[in-house]
């Protein structure tokens, strides 16, 4: 259910913004929302997982809050991000 290395690594070469960025937000939003696409895979098989739920949800809400940054700080940034990734808004 979580990441491994091998696919950090290429989540963070694809949104980094410079040679060392591996905090920016848009990282942290692709981060987060490959580790909700496994979750959302996970409850497809474990329909009663209320634990795992509740740790989705909040996953998804620290994502929520990472776009409104986003979104004020690089208005730009928030647009690409969003496409890149396929979320809707």
């Amino acid at each position: 259910m979580s990441l491994d290395t091998a696919q950090k690594k290429e989540i963070v070469e694809k949104f980094k913004q410079h040679p060392s960025d591996t905090g920016s937000a848009a990282v942290q939003i692709a981060l987060l929302s490959e580790r909700i696409n496994l979750l959302s895979d996970h409850f497809k098989a474990h329909k009663k997982d209320f634990n795992s739920r509740r740790g989705l949800l909040a996953l998804v809400g620290r994502r929520r809050r990472l776009l409104n940054y986003l979104k004020q700080q690089s208005p730009t940034k928030y647009h690409e991000v969003i496409k890149e990734l396929n979320l809707r808004k």
